[in-house]
């Protein structure tokens, strides 16, 4: 890891955003301000005296720093479960340079001032990558929201069923009203997770099934929960659009192709609706789940085939706008592994470090550009957290966060390779394509494949406010 203020960066192959072609480029960044100072493409020299040099291999691809939306770091409250510094080593582990951390798992929840404070605190001098933070919605805190925009939360998560932690209870149609109501004409998004009881619903839990089995859980959350969820969204979105008060409003983690078509329906309409997938419902299917496999218990749930393959065809045709881990790692414990029991793990699954290759091995045999894993991974993502301005590409003024990766690449995921906290996660033993060389944050090297400690003696990441 150097210490000199100025970094070169060569690459036969580079990729600037997604409106540019993979070509020769050489990038200079001012390790003092963290910022690109020139960008030359093509065969032109980049020369700056007494500057580190560092020159991909025709194998490496140079794109901008990934951004994943969706972690939940645990911390303070849950760091048995992750941490600011484990959870952001693996994130830079995958290429990533910023996360957005959710206000829930930690406690105490990101749902006041106070609350944000103690995590900014506990996050100070841990952090590999970059780190923003979502505020939280929760019954009776829409007094706290205002305060919480102030102070740079990139929005605000709410949930339609109850959310797995005490601390962190669900909201009714009227609570969401009043969030809203403090949103009103801001720059803010609400995120909500998508699944709702509808008043004629009864449980979906069959007392009788054996909670070993994958189908037990998969019939336990049907489509339905998010359908009535995303109706209820979208009736409200359009709403407060139609009376000239619009809020930006968010559906995270889609499993549902049931509601796709109401989805295209309101964007067509203009409302200001945006929505995101997971790379595990992308990949995964429940056909091939085995039974007692937990580590693949996440809510919603993956889903059929058949599902995953309208949800693909959503984020290509753009109905979804980008792609997350929601990584939502814990203990092996809670995981029931030992019993197998669906219906007692924890639900969410450990994947931060691997979106970038999860992605690329399946969407390179679906035609899927490295123009498109920009748009998904790092401008739509960037767009929707305010963060378009300084991490959506390379250019000149731009935070210096790069991913330097080779496509080609296969690897195994072995668990001696995992970086966050839990080695618990579906995608151990699996094969794919995009190995990861290193992360640059701000100018820093995060993260280096090839280095005795691969990581940053002294972490670089920052907390992102506004």
């Amino acid at each position: 890891m150097s210490d000199r203020r100025w970094l070169v960066i060569k690459a036969s192959k580079a990729l600037l955003s997604s409106d540019s072609q993979v070509a020769p480029a050489s990038v200079l960044v001012d390790r003092s301000t963290g910022k690109i100072v020139k960008v030359v493409q093509g065969q032109e020299e980049l020369q700056q005296e007494d500057a580190e040099v560092l020159e991909l291999s025709p194998s490496q691809v140079l794109f901008p720093g990934l951004l994943d939306a969706h972690v939940h770091l645990n911390e303070p409250g849950r760091t048995d479960w992750e941490g600011f510094e484990t959870g952001t080593r693996a994130a830079a582990a995958g290429g990533i340079s910023t996360v957005i951390d959710m206000p829930l798992n930690a406690i105490p929840p990101t749902t006041t001032v106070a609350n944000l404070d103690t995590k900014l605190d506990a996050a100070k001098g841990q952090c590999h990558v970059d780190v923003g933070f979502w505020g939280g919605v929760i019954p009776d805190n829409a007094e706290d929201l205002p305060g919480l925009m102030e102070r740079g939360v990139r929005g605000f998560k709410c949930f339609l069923i109850e959310s797995g932690v005490d601390e962190f209870p669900c909201v009714n149609e009227a609570q969401v009203r009043l969030a809203m109501d403090k949103m009103i004409n801001s720059d803010k998004v609400l995120l909500f997770h998508a699944e709702m009881e509808g008043e004629d619903d009864h449980s979906h839990e069959d007392v009788h099934a054996d909670a070993r089995t994958y189908a037990s859980f998969l019939n336990s959350r049907p489509q339905k929960l998010e359908t009535n969820a995303i109706e209820m969204i979208i009736r409200l979105t359009r709403e407060y659009a139609q009376a000239g008060k619009p809020v930006k409003t968010h559906i995270v983690h889609l499993s549902a192709a049931n509601a796709l078509p109401s989805i295209r329906a309101a964007k067509k309409e203009g409302l200001p609706l945006t929505v995101e997938t997971c790379f595990h419902y992308l990949n995964f299917s429940a056909e091939a789940i085995e039974d007692g496999a937990t580590q693949f218990k996440c809510c919603p749930p993956i889903r059929e085939a058949s599902n995953r393959e309208l949800l693909w065809e959503a984020l290509l045709d753009g109905t979804i706008d980008y792609v997350v881990s929601d990584h939502s790692p814990c203990t092996a414990q809670l995981k029931k592994l030992d019993l197998g029991h669906f219906g007692q793990a924890w639900g969410g699954i450990a994947s931060v470090q691997f979106g970038l290759p999860v992605l690329w091995s399946e969407g390179r045999n679906r035609g899927v550009t490295l123009q498109q894993l920009v748009r998904w991974l790092i401008e739509k993502p960037a767009e929707r957290t305010q963060l378009n301005n300084k991490k959506s590409k390379i250019a000149e003024g731009y935070d210096a966060d790069f991913c330097i990766w080779r496509p080609d690449a296969p690897f195994d995921i072995k668990v001696q390779d995992v970086h966050f906290k839990n080695k618990v996660s579906p995608y151990i033993g699996h094969t794919l394509y995009g190995a990861v060389d290193r992360t640059i944050v701000r100018g820093n090297t995060a993260f280096d494949r090839e280095s005795a400690q691969q990581f940053a003696s002294k972490p670089h990441g920052e907390s992102i406010l506004i």
